[in-house]
């Protein structure tokens, strides 16, 4: 990870999927209400990442210690991961460009089929600094979205995007090998890309979880997989705008991606919740001599491997799904100031069979001063309770969204409810509609 690039402040409410009047350029990754289905992704075998990873750490120490840019180690390095790609089936590129004298390398490797005008990037930064080997700054990403890419070849998975990973040059002297590369793209080439998926710094050995924010289907798709395999996440800060995401997103693409921290300090909070060490950084060994194969977490990078696989699959090959039938209510009801009671807004629905979606939509549209006030939570028939907004958004007044809730224990038919309340004084509101979709 580079250290070049300022960060951002941003939060997002957990289930936010899309703004529900929010238009979509066409390469959008999904439609707001728009439910997919994916062939089920693999399991990413960690032997095979680690292996990778072991290749990394025997080419450092073959030539200096490291695979910086401009030194013997990353071509090496480049040319290992190539000759992988060629022989799965890939297309392969090797762009060249200069930086600080010395030629760097990006690699592009594009899997055969798939909509040539939607395109879905994976990729990492190779290189390591001129201080230690980079095996989890990073190695762990590299390995990770070269394993991705061999087990979409195995599969020979027929995507409905076109699919293409790529490995970043010069990340660690400001991202210069990804700049290059977005840099260098015509402007109707940028379009076709719908999203591109950032991983540095998977392995951290005192992990966290971190998903990036920046894209809220990407991050959604992330956050799908960690809480099915009970693991909560936190959105990603320390490395913001500091990796080549970045070169994306101020090209106007859409990005997401996941990190396991590297200097910042583990709170005690955070320890309770993953384990590891309170009081330590996630990585002791960042842009150090000691970041060599035994500064690595194996869960952690376990995790992280399935989770990449699991978004290529999710965001690449899903096939759109008409949303099923719609029910809505366009009814006014005010709510009070606090400490006013909560209010419901019901919805009948009838005429729908077995139980409601995972992917249930909710669109609210609620009119009020400071939704910052505001816990807003939808009511199953049976009075299970899913909260969709618990007070974020700051002083930022009215809240329209979609929410997607997992509410597949429901029975379809009955009485829904959108209920609202008002947790802090001096602003009101009402909700102006909302509506549900199976």
């Amino acid at each position: 990870m580079s250290l070049f690039v300022p960060r951002r402040l941003a939060a997002v409410t957990a289930l936010a999927v899309a703004g529900l009047f929010a238009s979509a350029a066409p390469a959008a990754l999904a439609s707001p209400t728009a439910a997919t289905a994916a062939p089920t992704p693999p399991d990413i075998p960690l032997a095979n990442v680690k292996a990778h990873l072991t290749q990394f750490q025997t080419i450092a120490a073959g030539n200096g210690g490291n695979r910086a840019h401009g030194r013997a180690g990353y071509k090496a390095s480049i040319d290992y991961v190539k000759a992988k790609l060629d022989a799965a089936g890939f297309t392969t590129t090797l762009q060249t460009f200069t930086s600080g004298g010395a030629t760097g390398y990006n690699l592009i490797a594009d899997w055969p089929g798939g909509d040539p005008n939607s395109v879905l990037m994976a990729g990492s930064h190779l290189d390591s600094v001129s201080s230690g080997p980079g095996i989890n700054d990073n190695g762990s990403g590299s390995a990770a979205v070269l394993e991705t890419a061999l087990a979409v070849s195995r599969a020979q998975l027929q995507p409905t995007k076109h699919l293409r990973f790529g490995w970043w040059g010069a990340e660690e002297l400001g991202l210069i090998g990804s700049k290059y590369y977005v840099n260098s793209l015509p402007s109707a080439e940028k379009a076709k890309i719908s999203g591109y998926l950032n991983f540095d710094m998977i392995g951290s050995p005192n992990p966290g979880y971190f998903v990036y924010d920046d894209d809220p289907t990407i991050e959604q798709t992330f956050k799908n997989y960690f809480s099915g395999i009970g693991v909560p996440t936190e959105i990603e800060t320390e490395g913001d705008g500091r990796s080549d995401h970045a070169s994306f997103k101020n090209a106007g693409i859409a990005v997401g991606g996941l990190f396991t921290g590297a200097s910042n300090i583990k709170s005690s909070a955070q320890a309770q919740k993953w384990g590891g060490t309170a009081g330590q950084s996630f990585d002791r060994c960042y842009h150090s001599s000691c970041d060599t194969t035994s500064n690595i977490n194996d869960t952690a990078l376990d995790r992280n491997a399935d989770a990449v696989a699991y978004a290529v699959w999710n965001l690449g090959a899903a096939t759109p799904v008409p949303p099923g039938p719609s029910f809505e209510n366009t009814a006014d009801v005010n709510i009070p100031d606090s400490p006013g009671a909560a209010v419901n807004s019901p919805i009948t629905v009838s005429g729908v069979a077995g139980n409601a979606p995972a992917t249930t939509k909710v669109d609210v549209n609620i009119v009020h001063t400071y939704r910052g006030d505001l816990v807003v939570d939808l009511v199953a028939p049976d009075g299970t309770v899913y909260n969709l907004h618990n007070r974020s958004g700051g002083s930022a007044d009215n809240l329209v969204q979609t929410y997607t809730v997992n509410a597949s224990a429901e029975v379809a038919n009955g009485v829904w409810k959108l209920q609202a309340r008002d947790v802090a004084a001096q602003d009101v509101g009402y909700i102006n509609s909302w509506r549900i979709t199976f």
